[in-house]
């Protein structure tokens, strides 16, 4: 009450459970999701937050959150390091499906060059450039500015994050 009253404003962040439940990775985004859910029913519309930052647990949980309430503002956040691909990979799935905000510290603070990452990210999120290319692309870039990448071309290629590898194998 007294935060409202003073209009302060907030958003939710959410991780998924930090010891091993035994849920598959649909368990985890249904569990995740039904946690948020609970956590947001009793509080009204002028209270809730100004938008939600979570883990990515895939196409399906992250769709089903999404459509559940138009009026929630989700967005993923980063997780790990992981290669370039996985950042490509994780904007275009979460976009796809739904997603409004994309809150990355590790992918862009620890990749080679943060102004090209996310000027890549940008055109991957637009849907101008498909992962896969994205990654060429700010190789490509990195040999321009003579900037030794972290990993070879073929090793940031591979999506190493196990939510986002189905429906990247697809493509």
């Amino acid at each position: 009450d007294e935060a409202a009253d003073v209009g302060f404003k907030y958003f939710f962040e959410v991780f998924n459970p930090n010891v091993d439940a035994g849920f598959s990775l649909a368990e985890k985004g249904e569990y995740v999701n039904d946690s948020i859910l609970r956590a947001l029913a009793g509080v009204v519309k002028a209270d809730r937050p100004q938008f939600l930052k979570m883990p990515f647990n895939g196409p399906r949980a992250l769709e089903e959150l999404c459509t559940f309430d138009p009026d929630l503002v989700v967005g993923v956040l980063g997780g790990g390091a992981g290669t370039t691909r996985d950042t490509f990979e994780l904007i275009a799935q979460a976009e796809r499906h739904g997603a409004r905000l994309a809150l990355f510290g590790r992918k862009i603070n620890l990749a080679e060059h943060q102004e090209t990452i996310i000027r890549m990210m940008r055109r991957v999120a637009e849907r101008d450039i498909a992962p896969g290319e994205a990654v060429r692309a700010y190789h490509a870039e990195l040999a321009k500015l003579g900037i030794r990448p972290h990993r070879s071309l073929e090793e940031d290629l591979v999506v190493t994050e196990v939510p986002l590898q189905e429906e990247a194998s697809a493509t």
